[in-house]
């Protein structure tokens, strides 16, 4: 039975916890599908400017990926978006109720009228059973989510949108590697992406250990990979580069955290730091990634006294400056043909073989 909790005249489902639907009976997580998964086109979502909003959250990978994607493209003046967190300062008595509009005027986005991303999800359908998660890509003319596909949202950003994409923007899903790339792409999801996530929701020590160890065995195989590729497809940023940065930038200030000792940090694998460094410095990657936040502990109301913060996560990463290490530089246009640019523009002549 669905619990509620009404505030400002508004009664919200209370999010349900992913611990109650999401773990087997060996203590595995396994993440719920997307339910809004309908692509874009004729008889579909249609294609058009001034329709979409991208909500996303700054610790969410799977969202940031579609943020990263639409400043590179150049679609923000036809897609908007909205940074989602949750308000750690009310008192809903131990109820999670998801993603608010918290950087809206009075926590009301104005675009759909909605105060928690939950109200639209309802609005789509009414029976949905799952977590409302980002990224969540909504219609505001007719206030319903278009799609919550992470898994092909960007991809739906780099072919559908085409035409009200920049002069410039690069081509991250180039017809002729689109399936070498969707390979690399589910490896990624089973292998990095979702593995660490499998690790932190374990409620056995046989489930974490079999994600942890995936995990760290992804790494080092990418760590292979990127010896002699400046990028996972070459000389050029692909769609499958914003997926593994998302995680390599969460690793050693958010992810360790909770996986306990890791076998090694970011910065002792020699060629994923020089790459995801790489990326960093292109500014639509820089724009969208918020060390600090992803940091941070989530902390309690005042006067409670089962938070206890920690010295490194809350006090040494604040303090440091993070943009700074990560600007420093990389070494790594020497593997490349064409090593001042990292992106390849839509109708680009190709190198020589």
């Amino acid at each position: 039975m669905a619990e509620y909790y009404e505030i400002n005249g508004r009664r919200i489902k209370v999010r349900p916890a992913e611990k109650n639907r999401e773990i087997d009976e060996r203590g595995n997580f396994h993440r719920q599908p997307n339910r809004f998964t309908e692509g874009f086109g004729e008889g579909r979502n249609p294609v058009e400017k001034d329709r979409y909003i991208l909500f996303w959250a700054k610790g969410c990978h799977w969202s940031n990926r579609a943020s990263i994607a639409r400043e590179l493209l150049g679609l923000e003046d036809t897609i908007r978006a909205e940074i989602v967190d949750r308000d750690n300062t009310r008192d809903t008595g131990g109820r999670d109720l998801g993603w608010e509009f918290v950087n809206s005027p009075d926590h009301i986005n104005p675009e759909t009228g909605a105060q928690f991303l939950s109200e639209l999800y309802y609005a789509t359908d009414a029976d949905y059973q799952g977590r409302p998660t980002v990224p969540a890509l909504v219609d505001y003319r007719t206030g319903k989510v278009a799609n919550n596909d992470y898994h092909r949202l960007t991809n739906y950003f780099e072919v559908e949108f085409r035409e009200f994409q920049k002069p410039d923007a690069p081509n991250l899903y180039p017809e002729k590697l689109r399936g070498e790339i969707d390979r690399l792409n589910y490896w990624l999801f089973e292998n990095v992406n979702n593995a660490v996530y499998r690790a932190m929701f374990a409620r056995s020590l046989e489930a974490f250990s079999e994600a942890y160890e995936v995990f760290f065995a992804g790494l080092d195989v990418l760590e292979k990979r990127l010896e002699s590729s400046r990028f996972l497809f070459g000389d050029y940023v692909t769609d499958s580069d914003i997926r593994l940065y998302v995680t390599l930038a969460r690793f050693d200030v958010r992810y360790s955290k909770y996986i306990g000792p890791a076998k090694h940090r970011l910065s002792d694998y020699k060629n994923l730091w020089g790459y995801a460094r790489d990326l960093y410095q292109i500014p639509a990657f820089r724009h969208n990634t918020y060390f600090h936040d992803f940091a941070a502990t989530r902390r309690k109301k005042d006067g409670d006294t089962d938070y206890f913060g920690s010295t490194y996560y809350d006090l040494v990463i604040p303090q440091t400056d993070l943009a700074a290490v990560w600007s420093e530089p990389h070494g790594r246009e020497s593997l490349s043909l064409d090593p001042a640019h990292k992106l390849k523009t839509q109708g680009a002549v190709p190198l020589p073989e």
